[in-house]
This record gives structure tokens, C-alpha cells and sequence, in this order.
């Protein structure tokens, strides 16, 4: 009955909203759609938490859910998923029916005897279609059968007659059905004809990781990487395997984790089925990094094609086109390397690393075939991680380092103290910062060296990020250690530059950085002088010193080669064209360098690129192309582990400039939560500003005044930093145009006073953008001739740039005046040139915008007769127009009520309208596009 405990399921899932609001949303549209839909997974991967969602979403909706659970003992007990699925049927529905389906109903149900004890399958059949047929007439009714597999004939029989007569009801039949990795369902005829069919898919790890912390299991680093591994996506094995691993931070060196018996049983029936030939083999397979037939043969494995044919008889692997052995699913090679024993893993070692031909591969399964500490094997692996890093293999090269220094013997410390810095270093390129801090403090409280010492400071600071606020006492007690050693004070006082950068210390930050490169130029040391003359160009650009900072940049320019050196220089570069109005210059220079580098540059510059290419883009009007950038660049730091503020704000401009206000807005508090942790200031500046522009583009009231205190921040922040570019002065462009927009025509014309003493030095789209909030402001104290005039300057001034948004931007707003100025025809043309050029661009917010301004001039404009409804805007308005209300609306949709009133105030505008009643009468002849 409800309640009662599933033997045979697979455990807990995440909560719906767990990585699962889309796959909802997607079902609940499927449902929508269709009489039924099948859903289908592997244990454990959330199918029982989706039919958990859809069904409390359809319950809010007025929708009567009756919903059965079938166990695996369930099969042989007939009616049970019938009586279970009955259970909160309404009694007054069973009174209703005539007398003899009624008791042919409740002897089925159980809740009276029958003759003989028996009943009649046709008439329990119609007896519950009957039934069913009569709640639909009060109310949209949903089946749920969540585990068709093990749902017992009689109540199958029932539900399959039913499925194929509920076309003329409103009656509805969702149902899962488990299946193996990488399998298809059986068609289940509990579903109607042609119902839809939707695979559960894998979470990310972003939510696997949540899964983990909020069931209370927190792991070290290494070992977590090796659960979500096996996990791959699946909720439940992740849970299990979390609970069971080791939590001293030490996984067992081939990253495979024990498997506990939970899970062992889910693979049981695959694993026994196998040969003994096959068993044999697969051990092999399991300690190979990339197996092949080829390989298992050198290896000297007998029989190893018909032991590969056999496996993937018994679903246990399969066979890519390059003729690589895969396992169907992580967990089989976790279990089938557990049930191995500790001689035939080493012998599996032995065998491939006298078989594999590459080095690094080779030197990694002799280290793991002998488990003891020896020199030779140690130095073996350091050389091995040396040649995986320089062909940009971080995270492999961190680990081959992580072994050798459990392979160097105890009686050589000063070795093991160097291989653990290497290893160090190698786990800060490949973003995992939080072993690389421990292995480096480790060997900071140990080492009673100094020059190892301040080596293990620089990795500190190389780890933290952008939250190096709080670490000027490292700085300094390495700058005390580092006396006399010119090569190792160059890099203290560039990360003393980078702080003071960071921080907004300009003065201090200019200081350090021309300290480092003198030492470094003592020292001969062109890459750290590269790098500090570069940190002093940023700093004297962003103090809106351009001569100086080209200085800077030319000379370090002078001492560059093709190699990684160059790279942070190359960036640099790119950035200042970007502020100095060189788009597509930037955009070249960095796609160049991120095909050059390969992410070989580590994480943290990887993702530096991101971000600044994020930003030509946006600029360059490709803002498609910058929405993918800043999901890869926040997939990137995600994978690392951290919230990166520097990613979060390339994900809000580009949302900013292609999505939602809503999303961008979210995007952007969390990159100006994750900036105030830091203590950076500099990407708080960009963060906060993004967060105004964010509520600026909407148009709304209530959101431009937020924006406006938002863009207020920014001048105060960019105030104390001593800050005066491009960029800045371009926000207070904005916040004038917010200010207006808000009627506050005196303090705009307050801040644009200001921002123009700076103007002489500006290039020519920060001068556009000052003009613009500038003859806007003219037109809001009733001089539109004026207003225009200095508007039509701005695009003259944008239209050889090559900066789509910002022409957009303003010739909505000479639109928009041209239109109170009551200049019709020019309106259109101007908002209509606005719109094609928003469009193009990809930028959908803008876009919004123009087209709202041009339907205040023609609402039969932009739209083929009327002005087209997006999809979503669609249904949101089909449901209002039959009545519902907003919290109806949100939950038949599955979004939030919020969502649904801003799509609502977004209508109003653009038709013209102030009610719910005046949209519905306007938006009859509407097409949705």
C-alpha cells in the first residue's frame, strides 16, 4: 500500500530538483503532449525521483494522481498494483459505478469476497475503466506506475485494456521501467498507443557532488574524483560507494574503489555469467588505460578474443571503433578489479607494462606492480610526470608525481620534499588546489630549507586564485627567506603586484610588478620579466594610463618567444585591444591562443582566456558563441571544484546579452558573493556591473532601480581603486542612462559631467556610449531635437566599430525618442535596423527590447502582421487567456511564479496593455514563433 517499503529498489535518489528541473520539465511537456510516456533507466539513476516531480507537479495543478510502486516479490500477487493504485480513489467514484461492476471492483480490491474466491478479468477490466472514466469527468486523472517490470499480470492486463481506451478521457498513464546501461525498453502496453519514451539521463557532477554533501558524506578530493567516476551520473551508486570509501584522502593507486555489497548485487548476474577464460582476461582489462585486443595479446593474455567475446556476450564490455575495450559501465571494472585478488592485480601490471610501448604508461604499471618504495621506480615516475605535463597532461603528471613520492624511500627526504612540490605544482595546473595547498603546506612545515620553503609558498599563491587578499604575510615571509636570491624575489613581488591588482592597490601593485621585473632582469629570468611588465600594463590601463601601460606591454612584447612564456602576455595583449575598441583583434588573439594552448596552460589561465574571449565576443555581436565559451569556461572551474568569480561573471554577460534578465541576475550575485570572498575587487567591479546591466536591459522600473544602486557601486568601487577605463567609464554611461530612465535627470547629468573628464583619452565606444546616455538624458527634459541629435553622433560614431551590441543599443534608444518626438516613420525604420542588427547578434535581451519599442510605433510590425510569441511566452499566454492564475500557470509549466510575471510584464509592454483581460483580446491573431 502507499508507504510501504520497496526491497527491490535501488535506494534513495536526489531530491527532484537535483540536476533534474530540466529532464522535468521535459517530461511534464512529453505528458502534455501524449497520452503516456515510458520512462527508463538503470537502477538507481532518479527515475523514481522524477515520477516524484512530475506527479507533485500535476497534483498542483488540480490533477488526480493514483500512483502504485510495484516491488520485485510483488510479480506473483495478483491485483496488488491495482490495489495499491486505487488506494486514494475516492469512495464517493467506486459508489457511483452500477451494482455489479462495483462489487466485481472491490472483490479485485480485495475489500469483499467474491464467489469462490475468483474473479472475472473482463469485468474488473471494465469495471475500472468505468471508474476511471467517471473521476476524468471531474478531473484530469494521472496513472503512475513507477516499476512496470515488476507490476503484477492481472493488474498489467487491467491497466494495458485501459491504456488502449482512454482517448476520449482526460486520463493519462505515466510509467518507468528499469533497464541496463546503454539498453532500450520493451514497448510496456500499460502506456497507450504511441506514447513517448524518455531516458533518465546521468547527473552532472556539479549535482552529484551536492548529493554527496547533503547526505553528509565529505570526501578528500582524490577519492571523490574516484566515486563520481564510478558513479558516472548515477545518484545511487554515488551514495553507496560515498559511504563506503576511504576517507583518509589515499585511494587506491589505480583509482578504483572498493565496491560494497549493495552494489556488487546489481552486477552479480553480468560478472557470474562470465567464463572462466573471460574472468581470467578481464583484470587485464581493468588496470589498462586503453585496452585493446592487440594490447591483452602482448600482454600475453590466453584466448583474449573469444575471453572479449564472451564479455560482451554477458553485457559486461563492448568494442569502440578504434578497437578499444570499454566497460558497459564503470561499476562492472570497479567490481571485477575488487573480486580480483592482490596477486592477479600485480601480475595484471606486470604483464602491461612490459606490453604497453609508451613511456609514461609503461613507468605507471611497473610503479603499480611494485608496491614497495625503491629509487629507481621513484625517479622512473618523476621523469614520466615531467613528459606527461610538457605534452599538457597536468592532472596525469600530478599523479605519476603523487606515486613517486610514495615510491621515494624514507631515508631521502630532500627528495621527497622536491617530488612533492612537483606534485604540487602539477595539481594546481590541473585545478585540483585544494591537494595541491595541502601537499605544498606539507612540505612548508617540514622542510628547514629556504629556497624550498619559498617554492612552497609560490605554490601557495599559484593555488589560491583570485583570494590572495589574505595572503600578504606569506609574501612577506617569503621575500625574508628569499633575500640574496634575486630569481626567487622576482616571482614573491609579481605575486605581490597580482594581489595589489586584485585587491585594488594600484599604486602598491605598479611598485611591486617594476620590482619584479628588475629582479627577474638580474636574475635572467625573461619568463617572470614577461609576466611583471605584463601585470604593469593591466595596472596602468586600468588606472586609465594608456601610454604607460602600452610601454609596459612593448617591452614586454620585445622579450617574448613563441613559447608558454608568452602566453599571459599574449592575453594581456588581447585584453587591452578589447578596451581599446580592437574587437575583432582581441577575438583572433585569443581564439589563437586557446587552439594554441589546449588548456595545456592549466586551469586558472585556461580560464583567464575564457573569460576574456567571453568578452570579445559579447562585444563583437557574437553572443551565441560567448554563451558557449562561458559555459565551457564554467564547466572548466567547476570541474576544479571552485567557485570561480572571474567564470561566473563571463556566464552573467553572456546571459546578460542572450538570455534572461532573471538568469543573468542570479549568475551575477553569485560572481559578486564569490569576488567579496576573495576580496577582489576587480572582478567585483565587472561582476556588480554586469548585475546592473542585467536589470538596465529589462526596462522595468523596479529593475533599473536596482540596476542604478547596482552601477553606484561601481563608480565607488572603481573610486577607491583609483580606477579610470574604458570599461568603468562605460558603466557610468549606463548608470546615467539608469538615473534617467528613472527620471533623476540631474544626478545623470551629475555623473556625466565627471565621466566626461575623462573622455579625451577614451575610445571612440566609450565617447558613443557617454553621447547616448546624454541625448537621452536631453530627451527626458523635453528637448528630443537635441536628444536626437547627439543620439544620431553616437551611431555614426559605433557604425565603423564593429560593435553590434552597443549600436543596438543605441538605436533603440534614438528610436525610442523619435517615437515621443512622435517621428513615426523614423522610429520604425531606426527601431527596425535595431531589432535585424539584435537579432543578428544573438542578442536576445536587446532584441526584446527594439521589438517592444517598435510595436509602441506599429504593433503589426516585426512580426509578419503581428509581433510573434516565443515558444514559452506562448503557453504562458494560452494558459492565462483560459483563465488560469499565475501560481497555476507555474505550476502546469514548471517554472516559478516570478518567471511567469515578468513574462506577463514583458507582454504588457509589448502590446500596449495593462490587464490580463486586454492581452487575451490583443493576442488573437498572434503567432507563435
Amino acid at each position: 500500500m502507499p508507504g510501504r517499503p520497496d526491497p527491490g529498489r535501488a535506494g534513495p535518489a536526489p531530491r527532484p530538483g537535483d540536476g533534474r528541473r530540466e529532464l522535468t520539465r521535459e517530461a511534464l511537456l512529453r505528458l502534455r503532449e501524449n497520452k503516456g510516456l515510458l520512462v527508463y533507466g538503470p537502477p538507481g539513476i532518479g527515475k523514481s525521483t522524477l515520477l516524484a516531480a512530475v506527479a507533485a507537479a500535476r497534483r498542483t495543478a488540480g490533477v488526480a494522481v493514483l500512483r502504485c510502486s510495484p516491488a520485485p516479490g510483488d510479480a506473483e500477487l495478483p491485483y496488488l498494483g491495482l490495489i495499491d493504485l486505487f488506494a486514494r480513489l475516492p469512495e464517493e467514484v467506486i459508489d457511483a459505478l452500477p451494482p455489479a461492476r462495483r462489487a466485481d471492483l472491490l472483490t479485485a480490491l480485495l475489500h469483499r469476497p467474491g464467489p469462490d474466491h475468483r474473479t472475472d478479468g473482463l469485468a474488473v477490466r471494465v469495471a475500472v475503466l468505468d471508474a476511471l472514466g467517471r473521476l476524468a469527468a471531474t478531473t484530469p486523472v494521472l496513472l503512475v506506475v513507477d516499476g512496470v517490470q515488476w507490476l503484477d499480470e492481472p493488474s498489467a492486463e487491467v491497466l494495458a485494456f485501459v491504456a488502449r481506451r482512454v482517448d476520449a478521457a482526460d486520463i493519462r498513464i505515466l510509467a518507468a521501467q528499469r533497464v541496463a546501461e546503454g539498453r532500450r525498453p520493451e514497448h510496456s502496453h500499460v502506456c497507450p498507443p504511441y506514447s513517448a519514451e524518455l531516458p533518465v539521463s546521468p547527473l552532472p557532477d556539479d549535482a552529484m557532488v551536492r548529493l554527496l554533501l547533503d547526505a553528509g558524506i565529505l570526501l578528500p578530493p582524490p577519492v571523490q574524483r574516484a566515486v563520481l567516476h564510478t558513479a558516472a551520473g548515477n545518484p545511487f551508486y554515488a551514495l553507496e560507494l560515498g559511504r563506503h570509501a576511504p576517507r583518509d584522502g589515499v585511494p587506491p593507486e589505480n583509482g578504483l574503489l572498493p565496491v560494497p555489497a549493495t552494489l556488487s548485487a546489481l552486477v552479480r548476474e553480468r560478472i557470474e555469467a562470465l567464463s572462466p577464460c573471460a574472468r581470467s582476461a578481464l583484470p587485464v582489462v581493468c588496470a589498462a588505460t586503453r585496452p585493446t585486443l592487440a594490447l591483452l595479446r602482448s600482454a600475453g593474455v590466453a584466448d583474449a578474443a573469444a575471453a572479449l567475446d564472451d564479455a560482451e556476450r554477458a553485457g559486461v564490455v563492448g568494442t569502440d571503433q578504434d578497437r578499444t575495450v570499454r566497460f558497459r559501465h564503470p561499476l562492472l571494472r570497479a567490481a571485477l578489479w575488487d573480486a580480483a585478488g592482490e596477486a592477479q592485480r600485480r601480475s595484471a601490471h606486470q604483464r602491461l607494462a612490459t606490453a604497453v610501448t609508451e613511456p609514461v604508461e609503461a613507468a605507471r604499471h611497473m610503479a603499480l606492480a611494485r608496491p614497495a618504495e625503491d629509487a629507481a621506480t621513484a625517479a622512473a615516475l618523476m621523469d614520466a610526470a615531467h613528459t606527461a605535463r610538457e605534452r599538457g597532461e597536468p592532472a596525469a603528471a600530478a599523479e605519476l608525481a603523487e606515486l613517486a613520492v610514495r615510491r621515494t624511500p624514507a631515508s631521502h627526504p630532500a627528495d621527497r620534499d622536491q617530488r612533492l612540490l612537483a606534485a604540487a605544482g602539477f595539481a594546481c595546473d590541473a585545478g585540483r588546489w585544494a591537494e595541491s595547498q595541502q601537499a605544498a603546506r606539507a612540505v612548508l612545515a617540514r622542510s628547514d630549507t629556504a629556497r624550498t620553503r619559498v617554492a612552497a609558498r609560490l605554490v601557495l599563491l599559484r593555488s589560491a586564485g583570485q583570494a590572495l587578499r589574505d595572503h600578504a604575510q606569506l609574501i612577506q615571509d617569503g621575500l625574508r627567506e628569499a633575500a640574496g636570491a634575486p630569481e626567487l624575489e622576482a616571482a614573491l613581488y609579481h605575486w605581490a603586484a597580482v594581489r595589489g591588482l586584485l585587491t585594488g592597490a594600484l599604486v602598491e601593485a605598479a611598485r611591486y610588478a617594476g620590482e619584479s621585473a628588475r629582479c627577474a632582469a638580474r636574475a635572467g629570468d625573461d619568463g617572470t620579466r614577461i609576466a611583471a611588465l605584463s601585470t604593469l600594463a593591466r595596472v596602468r590601463s586600468l588606472a586609465g594610463e594608456t601610454g604607460a601601460a602600452e610601454a609596459a606591454l612593448a617591452q614586454a612584447v620585445g622579450l617574448a618567444d613563441d613559447g608558454p612564456q608568452s602566453w599571459g602576455l599574449i592575453r594581456m595583449r588581447a585584453v587591452l585591444a578589447l578596451d581599446s575598441d580592437r574587437v575583432d583583434h582581441a577575438r583572433r588573439e585569443l581564439v589563437e591562443l586557446l587552439r594554441t594552448t589546449v588548456e595545456s596552460g592549466g586551469v586558472e589561465s585556461t580560464v583567464a582566456s575564457l573569460v576574456a574571449l567571453t568578452r570579445a565576443q559579447v562585444r563583437a555581436g557574437a553572443c551565441r558563441e560567448a554563451a558557449r565559451t562561458a559555459a565551457r569556461c564554467v564547466r572548466l572551474a567547476a570541474a576544479a571544484g571552485r567557485e570561480s568569480a572571474p567564470a561566473l561573471y563571463a556566464a552573467a554577460l553572456a546571459e546578460t546579452f542572450s538570455g534572461t534578465a532573471a538568469e543573468a541576475r542570479r549568475l551575477a550575485v553569485r560572481a559578486v558573493r564569490a569576488s567579496e570572498e576573495d576580496g577582489d575587487k576587480l572582478f567585483l567591479l565587472r561582476a556588480t556591473a554586469v548585475l546592473g546591466q542585467a536589470g538596465l536591459f529589462t526596462g522595468e522600473r523596479s529593475q533599473v532601480a536596482e540596476a542604478a544602486e547596482s552601477l553606484r557601486q561601481v563608480t565607488l568601487i572603481g573610486a577607491s581603486m583609483g580606477a579610470a577605463d574604458p570599461p568603468l567609464i562605460g558603466w557610468c554611461a549606463d548608470l546615467a542612462e539608469a538615473l534617467v530612465a528613472l527620471g533623476e535627470t540631474g544626478a545623470a547629468n551629475h555623473v556625466l559631467r565627471q565621466a566626461f573628464q575623462h573622455a579625451g583619452r577614451m575610445p571612440g565606444s566609450v565617447l558613443a556610449a557617454l553621447e547616448r546616455a546624454e541625448g537621452l538624458r536631453e530627451a527626458a527634459d523635453g528637448r528630443f531635437k537635441e536628444g536626437a541629435v547627439l543620439l544620431r553622433a553616437s551611431v555614426e560614431q559605433l557604425r565603423p566599430l564593429g560593435i553590434p551590441v552597443d549600436l543596438v543599443r543605441t538605436l533603440t534608444a534614438l528610436g525610442t525618442v523619435e517615437r515621443r518626438a512622435r517621428h513615426r516613420t523614423t522610429a520604425a525604420a531606426v527601431l527596425t535596423e535595431a531589432l535585424q542588427l539584435a537579432e543578428a547578434a544573438g542578442a536576445s535581451p536587446l532584441a526584446e527590447r527594439a521589438r517592444a519599442e517598435l510595436a509602441r510605433v506599429d504593433p503589426t510590425a516585426g512580426g509578419g502582421g503581428s509581433p510573434a510569441l516565443t515558444p514559452a511566452e506562448a503557453r504562458i499566454a494560452e494558459l492565462v487567456r483560459g483563465g488560469a492564475t499565475n501560481r497555476e500557470v507555474a505550476a502546469q509549466l514548471f517554472i516559478s511564479v516570478k518567471t511567469v510575471e515578468g513574462t506577463l510584464s514583458r507582454l504588457y509592454r509589448r502590446f500596449g496593455v495593462r490587464s490580463r483581460t486586454a492581452l487575451a483580446y490583443a493576442m488573437t491573431s498572434i503567432p507563435q514563433g
